[in-house]
């Protein structure tokens, strides 16, 4: 699993290279590795966070629900007939754990995380932007199981209501291959996105069925500070 996504060649040179470095197989070097293949593209780059679920002071409802799903891609897991976990959408002002918690996500599933770099999707080139957004989709696809981190995602996707006028209707174009593209998934790829300002969401991305549940996280009360400096 620690192998998947990589080509024939390059996951052959990776379990190689483990061997001589470690003498067996060690999935923490070929993961390493597989970062280093999968940032050679440049649309996606995965974390390795530092932080872990006792970092997060407060939130307990949030963590409580990524917990819940911890084996929800196990092999166990489909044939019981659970559906696969969608993702999730945390909303709020700034400053109160958004990303910290998207990032710890990794830990609490137990899956690599790969950050969808928005700006970068985007080209000069007619037909670039869009074939930018279809490859990094392969490639969490290939990876998977694993979760996709897009952090404020209003931002990146902040041409979906553009018109030919403004830039000739790629940043619609875009945005509707990747919506399209979260309704239909059957690929175990668990889509993280954090948002600061919901005003400037689209409501096509707010529906039920493109994430599985929408947080919002406001400043932290009395217990909840308490927790933070603990």
């Amino acid at each position: 699993e620690a192998a998947t996504g990589l080509t024939t060649a390059e996951a052959e040179d990776i379990m190689a290279l483990s061997v001589v470095q470690t003498g067996t197989l060690s999935s923490s070097v070929i993961a390493q590795e597989k970062a280093k293949a999968v940032a050679k593209n440049g649309m996606l780059e995965i974390i390795e966070p530092k932080e872990s679920v006792n970092d997060i002071g407060g939130l307990d409802n949030l963590k409580a629900w990524l917990a819940k799903r911890e084996n929800a891609f196990s092999r166990e897991a489909r044939e019981f007939g659970l559906p696969l976990p969608k993702g999730v959408l945390i909303l709020g002002i700034p400053g109160t754990g958004k990303s910290l918690t998207a990032k710890v996500a990794s830990s609490i599933l137990n899956r690599p995380i790969l950050r969808l770099d928005a700006g970068k999707i985007f080209a000069g080139v007619v037909g670039k932007s869009e074939a930018n957004m279809r490859h990094a989709i392969q490639v969490a696809e290939a990876v998977s199981p694993c979760i996709l981190w897009i952090d404020e995602i209003e931002k990146g996707m902040s041409g979906s209501r553009s018109s030919g006028s403004t830039d000739g209707g790629t940043g619609s174009r875009v945005f509707g291959s990747f919506l399209s593209w979260m309704q239909e998934k059957t690929t175990p790829v668990f889509v993280a996105a954090t948002a600061n300002d919901v005003s400037q969401l689209p409501p096509e991305l707010l529906r039920r069925g493109r994430f599985d549940e929408l947080f919002f996280v406001d400043l932290p009360e009395e217990a909840e500070r308490k927790a933070i400096w603990r």
